[in-house]
């Protein structure tokens, strides 16, 4: 009898563990969220998975056995209660599946207000204050200097977010 169950994937393997689980007609299932990052030096949505390395399978134990899907490109184990598979109650993935795909903000990402520190360029090592974005690939900045605020737009790559200590 077909059961979900949950799989463990070695790290940044899940998509592999995927496909080749697919290729053995054992249908796979990872809840996704999009975050907005910069990658490349540009603002883009990137689908990430909301459980990293865990994948819901759906298996009859009696059809293709547990030791075949652990022996499979990716996936490392069963997660497990004792010595048995846990079994996902199909409510649960359904739920899963039926929600929309959040759309999340990178944190490390500078809100409005926000400190951070220059990087590179002639202002590097200088402290200002993030305004807002300037188009894909820049930003405006207020740099103190001379004891007044001046704006400065600079590339996104060019600084990063103070960390509160």
């Amino acid at each position: 009898m077909e059961s979900w169950y949950l799989l463990y994937c070695k790290r940044g393997q899940l998509a592999r563990a995927q496909e080749h689980l697919e290729r053995q007609d054992v249908p796979c299932f990872s809840p996704m969220y999009q975050m907005e990052k910069i990658v490349r030096k540009e603002k883009m949505l990137v689908d990430e998975p909301l459980f990293p390395n865990y994948l819901f399978i759906e298996l009859d134990p009696e059809r293709i056995h547990t030791t075949t899907i652990s022996a499979t490109r990716g996936v490392s184990h069963f997660i497990r209660f004792g010595k048995l598979p846990v079994q996902i109650p199909f409510s649960l993935i359904k739920s899963l599946m039926l929600q929309p795909k959040p759309l999340l903000l990178d944190p490390t990402r500078p809100k409005s207000g926000d400190k951070v520190i220059i990087t590179e360029g002639i202002f590097e090592g200088l402290e200002a204050i993030y305004a807002e974005p300037d188009g894909e690939t820049r930003s405006i900045l207020f740099l103190n200097l001379i004891n007044q605020k001046v704006e400065h737009r600079i590339e996104n790559h060019q600084f990063e977010k103070q960390l509160e200590s």
